[in-house]
């Protein structure tokens, strides 16, 4: 069955990332600090660098993986709190194709399809585990105005920490 191998693939890809990132933590590396140069894909092919994100606002960067299920629950958790993340700028940012994050929005983002602050990216090139350094998926990031970590999150059910973030830093 290829959804069981490819969540095999990923869990073994995380796990061995993951041990990696035990040793990099251990030196005292963590997620990105700061918003990393970039460049990922529009859906429509267009390219979109961190030049292209809004200036002076906070954001927030979720990478997920479509088989993922903690990823398919956090995208739930963050439809169910929109209205939150109603004035952030949301990047959506995955290494699938298409039909998958097509499929991942319909099935469990459906409340953030079509909403004009959500923004869905494709990693083509496989950027964003080196430069964002994620711990695991979900990988949701705030960052504040001046490009700056306010808060990292991987758990599904820590969504709320986010919206407390948001609320405390969009007005």
């Amino acid at each position: 069955n290829h959804f069981a191998m490819r969540c095999l693939y990923s869990t073994l890809l995380l796990l061995s990332l993951g041990s990696i990132t035990t040793c990099a933590q251990i030196n005292g590396q963590v997620p990105a600090q700061t918003i990393p140069q970039f460049l990922f894909f529009r859906l429509d092919n267009k390219p979109f660098t961190d030049n292209d994100l809004p200036k002076g606002q906070t954001l927030f960067i979720m990478f997920f993986d479509s088989d993922c299920d903690h990823c398919q629950r956090a995208i739930q958790n963050i439809g169910e709190h929109f209205q939150a993340f109603k004035k952030t700028p949301v990047f959506l940012v995955s290494i699938d194709s298409q039909n998958k994050i097509d499929h991942f929005m319909i099935t469990y983002g459906n409340k953030l399809k079509g909403q004009k602050n959500v923004i869905i990216l494709v990693d083509k090139l496989q950027q964003f585990m080196v430069k964002f350094q994620p711990l695991r998926y979900p990988a949701m990031f705030i960052f504040s105005p001046e490009k700056k970590l306010l808060d990292y999150e991987d758990n599904p059910e820590s969504v709320f920490r986010l919206v407390n973030m948001i609320n405390k830093n969009v007005k």
